[in-house]
């Protein structure tokens, strides 16, 4: 009896669409071109397709762009940075998420399961409470996340006769719950008129108040996240499969759990510094990238990243365009991506393969 075609894994297109896997890099370019300038463009001060590439060569170049000098103050001074830290904090948040559901081989898994949020928060809300300072603020929000997941992993560590990916998550969880509530101190303990309002905002996530500055303090820290995934990214794809086996095939899975969760703290820490909370780009992104070119890690992690980084950049232009006032990108992800998420519950085949 003749054999039937393999069945398509979780994430992996049919065969009809799998010429997809061939052209996504260059559909994955076009979009994210025509995101990037759609965003620099769109403001209260409109600034065209034409003249905003005038102006981007006329600053390489050093020649004169002709659009004007109030346009390319805005383009270069006030879009561009935004523009360029949110394409950033999108692609970190994404591709941590890659990674702690590979790790955790669960893909409910989001960059905040081991409380770098949670800690990222409360490092944030201190400094606010503390000093009005941004670098402050943003210093304590990184050193905040980063010391809450070593927290989680040295709890992890230390159950040795247990499951470490079971006792990292409930670590989590519970460190998550107790940063939680020394948030809501702060809050009860703040300036309700200066201070608690200034909370409010950074917790529901914003790239409103982004400079230069802050683009180029996240390149440094997404940059040392990213390297050891691409030189490790063949041993993400054993990594899940589980310890037993990926021990039996000669991986060391404690190093390696402990480089990529380093790893892909590193970048949430540092994109939650600067943009506050940001919800669904680590949950959803990754499932619709795993959708794309399915679960190899090589593949994965560049579409993760791309489509992270096109998204927020997408979701971060509507939120300063569609009002008056600009709309918390928390509420945003959120009302977008919780909707479909359900839809992809609702009509996807879910197993982890």
């Amino acid at each position: 009896m003749k054999a039937g075609p393999p069945a398509t894994q979780h994430g992996d297109l049919p065969r009809s669409g799998n010429a997809l896997l061939r052209y996504w890099p260059i559909l994955a370019a076009v979009l994210l071109a025509a995101v990037l300038l759609w965003a620099l463009g769109t403001g209260k001060y409109r600034v065209s397709p034409e003249d905003i590439i005038r102006i981007l060569a006329a600053g390489i170049s050093g020649s004169d762009s002709g659009a004007g000098s109030t346009a390319e103050t805005v383009i270069w001074n006030i879009r561009l940075p935004r523009v360029i830290t949110g394409f950033l904090v999108g692609a970190a948040l994404a591709a941590a998420g890659a990674v702690y559901q590979g790790l955790f081989r669960n893909p409910l898994v989001s960059p905040d399961i081991l409380g770098v949020s949670a800690g990222a928060s409360l490092g944030a809300v201190l400094g606010i409470f503390l000093s009005s300072s941004i670098l402050i603020i943003q210093g304590l929000a990184f050193a905040g996340g980063v010391i809450a997941v070593s927290v989680v992993y040295g709890i992890g560590s230390a159950a040795r006769d247990r499951d470490p990916t079971l006792v990292l998550v409930l670590a989590g969880v519970a460190i998550a719950a107790l940063l939680g509530a020394c948030i809501s101190l702060l809050k009860v303990l703040a300036d309700p008129y200066n201070q608690l309002p200034a909370i409010t905002f950074w917790l529901l996530g914003s790239l409103a108040s982004v400079t230069r500055s802050d683009m180029l303090s996240i390149v440094p820290a997404t940059a040392i996240g990213l390297i050891p995934l691409v030189l490790l990214r063949w041993r993400m794809n054993l990594m899940t499969l589980g310890d037993e086996e990926a021990r039996a095939l000669g991986v060391e899975t404690a190093k390696l759990r402990l480089v990529f969760i380093a790893a892909a703290t590193l970048m949430t820490a540092a994109a939650v510094s600067i943009s506050g909370i940001i919800g669904w780009i680590g949950l959803l992104v990754p499932h619709v990238a795993r959708m794309l070119v399915g679960p190899d890690f090589s593949r994965l992690l560049p579409t993760a990243l791309l489509l992270g980084g096109g998204y927020l950049v997408a979701v971060d232009t509507l939120a300063r365009s569609i009002a008056d006032i600009e709309v918390p990108l928390g509420i945003l992800t959120a009302a977008l991506g919780a909707p479909f998420f359900l839809w992809l519950l609702m009509t996807a085949r879910f197993s982890w393969r």
